[in-house]
């Protein structure tokens, strides 16, 4: 049985995943190790045949996806510990020597490579990625999860099988990445680092700047919704509804006010409401654990949230039929109720809002088994 399984995801790698076998091999024969390389491919050129070739074992994923590729390594591999790295050469094999050598001596769960603390070769790295994309992304993921972790999404990694069965890793695609390692540090994982060198990749990159990097936010906001919706949603609420009543109740004569209000109020509930069905989704799919919205899913109740939408909409539809009535009296002329019809469209857009939140959230709990 192989002591170290070493997992290449491989889309039309023909290039160089041989040369990625072979000095994988080599390092296994140098640390006197038992190994075996598994390339997880989805290639639509001779990847698979040179693979086999020269020695390693070909998974066929059954999606499409960075994660997918992974899941589907996971799933076959038989080693006690776990190498994850990119078949296109820009990660060396033989910086898996040092990690598999921490990860023997049982201090660590799971080995990082870094590279902004090792060296990054001219022309390895995009400027956007090195300079504003990876580090941003990185800050934040240490700045939600309490990490120190300086190359969140670096795709040299190893991990023990014990560390690795304690994971609920789900992510098909790029953001993957970020959920292997939120995943270690929200079950406590031991993380170690080692800067290592990254090369020029060899052919045209797979990475998609501005969709890889908001899969990567996407999936933080679902982990830890509050900071990006549920408090900026709370503030643009309540301060909101306090301009618009301080303006609607010194009767309504600064319209340009009434409206900022009025605006920041429905769009600060949307984003309370978006951070709420973010938590939820999470909890129902067992992504995060959340007891806050886990209490909340317990005792949720659409009939609760229709009754509470259904007052909203009336309170709207009677002030706005009440405007209605006095324009009519005043033979349609002019009439100055612009903010009791504005008043009317906020109470029924947060009425509206309030059904159809009420609505998504009996659907999750309907897909997760639970009665409503």
């Amino acid at each position: 049985m192989p002591q170290v399984s070493l997992i290449i995801p491989t889309r039309n790698e023909a290039e160089t995943i041989c040369e990625c076998i072979d000095r994988a091999f080599q390092v296994f024969k140098e640390m006197d190790l038992e190994g075996e390389v598994l390339v997880a491919d989805s290639s639509t050129d001779d990847t698979a045949k040179i693979a086999l070739s020269c020695g390693a074992r070909v998974i066929k994923p059954k999606k499409l996806g960075y994660g997918n590729a992974y899941l589907a390594g996971f799933e076959q591999a038989q080693g006690d510990y776990l190498v994850l790295m990119d078949g296109d050469l820009t990660y060396d094999p033989r910086a898996m020597r040092d990690m598999i050598a921490i990860l023997k001596s049982g201090k660590y769960d799971m080995v990082m490579g870094s590279r902004l603390r090792g060296e990054i070769l001219s022309g390895a790295m995009p400027a956007l990625h090195r300079y504003i994309g990876n580090p941003i992304l990185t800050w934040m993921l240490n700045r939600l999860f309490s990490s120190n972790i300086s190359d969140a999404h670096c795709g040299l990694r190893a991990i023990s099988r014990d560390a690795l069965n304690k994971l609920n890793l789900k992510s098909g695609g790029m953001e993957f990445a970020s959920e292997m390692v939120i995943e270690a540090i929200c079950r406590g994982l031991r993380i170690a680092e080692v800067p290592i060198t990254y090369f020029p990749r060899r052919g045209k990159s797979k990475l998609h700047s501005l969709s890889d990097g908001w899969r990567h936010v996407r999936f933080m906001m679902l982990y830890r919704p509050v900071p990006f919706l549920l408090v900026p949603g709370i503030l643009a609420l309540v301060f909101g509804l306090a301009l618009f009543m301080g303006v609607y109740l010194q009767g309504g004569s600064r319209m340009h006010s009434s409206i900022l209000g009025g605006l920041l109020a429905i769009i600060g509930y949307q984003m309370l409401l978006a951070g709420l069905h973010f938590e939820a989704f999470g909890v129902s799919y067992g992504l995060t654990h959340s007891g806050r919205i886990k209490r909340m899913m317990s005792y949720h109740s659409l009939e609760k949230e229709l009754v509470l939408g259904m007052i909203l909409l009336a309170a709207g539809a009677m002030l706005g039929l009440k405007v209605l009535l006095s324009w009519e009296a005043s033979g349609f002329g002019e009439l100055d109720a612009a903010s009791s019809a504005m008043m009317a469209m906020i109470l029924s857009i947060l009425g509206i809002q309030t059904i159809f939140s009420g609505m998504f959230i009996s659907l999750l709990l309907l897909n997760n088994g639970q009665h409503d």
